[in-house]
């Protein structure tokens, strides 16, 4: 008994160590300590040089003043504009260290040949002026994602899409197994177990066979699921690895800038993307939050090129490489013809154009029956809410499902503090019942379709790294209706006695939520 308690009390005491030496905790605790010596030093500079008050109130006006002039959402501005108002003294300094929302002038550097390479590797082809005579509202939609992003659309191309991880898994492990020259993945969440460790085990085999095999993971993402030394461990493998922004313990807004995409390339022939990341609750493999609803895409044949290209430009920004894209062009012969268009397209943080949102608000705009909208989190702009009311006035059939069971419970509150407006309007509003809705699709009028990475909510739509495919009259749209109006049948539909029976408390949390919510 003694010994028992004994081992249990050890156990616990290495858990509690082990925590505290995990690299999160630490470096938190060093950033909290440069953000607590840079107050006291503020404090102390007012306290016995009294022009420094004035100095740092000029500072904040002058920041407001670039806030105001700048092109950032409106939303962004505000939420910035007040505290810096109400703590004059820090707000300029705390805004000119986390509120930078683009890469650092030493990340922009860097990629700007990376994004001229990548313009140069996808040839425009004549998909878009075909694409104009039979359908100049979708030539519109494809023009502004080849201008906007350099990303071109396709004929040519097979599309699979997969109303659950369960599914793609399968089809994952079978486009791997298959691989002959090169296997590219790209994901924001790797945790070891049943998924990965299956994956991981034909990627080390493919490795021992002369395949190339490259992973990038960002770092903030796996920080909790992967040790900080994962990348020399796969390189010993024979794993060519690459971590993207690392988590390091200084002050900055780089912090804000993460690789949320999801790829996977297998010899330039086919690619898989869509909301799935490589851990085991994305495949209802472990059990958290509930059932995990997710989403995927495959494509096979001309399209995939992009997203060959989408890796290799991440892998020489992250390497500073000068890679020769073209020798990892495709070898098999041109695919099967296959019907409708498909548009792979990637957003960065690198400028001020919003690929993402505008990609999405083409959709709604253009929508003349219906547009149905998956989504984990539901934390609008004031344009995106202005176009989802508008759609629904005019008579267009819009439908938004999301969580029931939340990940983050605050995220969830902002996300249910939108609701009663779009209720108001005409939007009709479900929440997947069985655990936890983490899709991003888009699928409008039978003949257009968005499947990517792309969550709505500010960070992704203008913070982060993403990607998605644009799908025009290709065979899958119908199959994406069909999953999302099966889906509907698990869901509960959100009324608006609901929304305005909450109390008081709870519609001013939800109020304040969402003029911080583009800081969340």
């Amino acid at each position: 008994m003694v010994n028992c308690c004994y081992s249990s009390g050890g156990e616990t005491v290495k858990r509690i160590w082990s925590y505290l030496t995990h690299r999160v905790v630490i470096v938190s605790l060093l950033i909290a300590l440069q953000a607590a010596v840079l107050l006291i030093m503020t404090l102390v500079f007012q306290a016995y040089f009294v022009p420094f008050y004035f100095i740092m109130v000029a500072l904040s006006l002058l920041v407001v003043l670039y806030i105001i002039g700048s092109r950032s959402d409106p939303a962004y501005k505000i939420a910035w504009i007040i505290p810096i108002l109400a703590l004059p003294v820090f707000g300029g300094l705390l805004y000119l260290i986390f509120g930078g929302r683009k890469l650092s002038r030493r990340g922009q550097r860097r990629m700007r040949p990376v994004a001229r390479r990548f313009e140069a590797a996808v040839s425009p082809g004549c998909v878009l002026s075909e694409l104009a005579v039979s359908d100049p509202s979708a030539a519109a939609q494809a023009r502004y994602l080849l201008n906007a992003a350099h990303c071109p659309p396709y004929r040519n191309t097979e599309c699979e899409y997969f109303p659950l991880g369960d599914d793609a898994y399968p089809k994952m492990l079978e486009a791997i197994e298959s691989a002959e020259r090169f296997i590219f993945l790209e994901y924001f969440i790797i945790e070891e177990g049943r998924m990965w460790n299956s994956i991981l085990e034909l990627l080390v085999k493919k490795a021992g066979e002369g395949v190339d095999v490259r992973l990038i993971y960002d770092d903030f993402g796996c920080i909790m699921t992967l040790p900080a030394d994962y990348r020399q461990m796969l390189e010993k493998r024979g794993i060519h690895c690459r971590v993207f922004n690392p988590f390091r313990p200084i002050l900055s807004s780089s912090f804000n800038n993460r690789d949320h995409r999801k790829i996977l390339v297998v010899d330039g022939n086919t690619a898989f993307t869509g909301g799935i990341n490589l851990a085991d609750e994305y495949i209802n493999a472990r059990v958290k939050h509930g059932h995990w609803k997710d989403t995927a895409l495959s494509v096979r044949g001309d399209a995939a090129w992009s997203f060959t290209v989408m890796f290799l430009s991440m892998w020489d920004y992250l390497t500073g490489e000068d890679e020769d894209y073209e020798r990892f062009r495709p070898t098999l012969p041109p695919s099967a013809v296959a019907a409708g268009v498909v548009q792979p397209y990637c957003d960065t943080p690198l400028d001020y154009e919003p690929v993402s949102e505008t990609a999405y608000l083409n959709l709604i705009n253009r929508a003349e029956r219906y547009v149905y909208i998956n989504t984990p989190y539901l934390i609008v702009s004031s344009q995106m809410m202005t176009a989802l009311c508008a759609a629904a006035k005019s008579g267009v059939d819009v439908r938004i499902t999301t969580p029931h069971i939340p990940d983050k419970k605050l995220v969830f509150t902002l996300t249910r503090a939108h609701y009663e407006e779009l209720l108001e309007a005409g939007v009709k509003i479900y929440e997947y019942t069985p655990g936890f809705l983490h899709a991003k699709s888009f699928v409008s009028d039978d003949r257009h379709a968005v499947v990517g990475t792309i969550n709505l909510d500010y960070r992704s739509l203008n913070l982060h790294f993403e990607c998605a495919a644009l799908l025009y009259e290709t065979p899958c749209i119908a199959d994406i209706k069909r999953d999302y109006l099966s889906t509907l049948e698990l869901c509960e539909p959100i009324t608006l006695a609901q929304c305005r029976g909450v109390p008081f408390y709870t519609r001013l949390l939800r109020a304040v939520l969402r003029l911080f919510a583009p800081l969340m």
